[in-house]
């Protein structure tokens, strides 16, 4: 039942924890990104801190990548199988808004910059906006 769940913590390092399973499971399930906010009412009955320390540990491992979509709340998406979070696997991200959620555009990824002598990019956020598939 959470095998594949329980398949990809492991493969991460990652103890499976009910939590953590699912946490990923509704990640998965997700079209959009998501928020500790979005996760807290999801899951009425965990608390704040069990969730934060489990989107920490999912980011750390490579599970999912932290979003500044603009709205002044971090979201998270997740990543996806192939991803090593490094700077030639960063895409772009599209926020709706009429609903105000973010996609990860996985399929255009942000091209290679170059930057002047003595520049040392450590990260790049590129938000689209406009409006979604959905609102459309």
């Amino acid at each position: 039942m959470n095998e594949k769940e329980e398949y990809k913590l492991n493969t991460r390092g990652i103890r499976p924890t009910a939590m953590r399973i699912l946490v990923l499971k509704y990640l998965t399930n997700l079209r959009h990104t998501t928020s500790l906010l979005d996760l807290e009412t999801h899951f009425i009955t965990s608390d704040r801190s069990t969730l934060f320390r489990t989107l920490k540990t999912f980011e750390e491992k490579g599970i999912i990548h932290k979003i500044d979509d603009g709205t002044g709340v971090i979201k998270y998406g997740l990543c996806t199988e192939t991803c090593d979070c490094s700077l030639k696997e960063q895409h772009f991200h599209f926020y709706c808004e009429k609903c105000t959620e973010t996609f990860c555009l996985n399929h255009v990824k942000i091209p290679f910059l170059e930057l002047p002598k003595n520049f040392i990019l450590k990260q790049s956020n590129l938000v689209l906006k406009g409006v979604c598939s959905n609102c459309n």
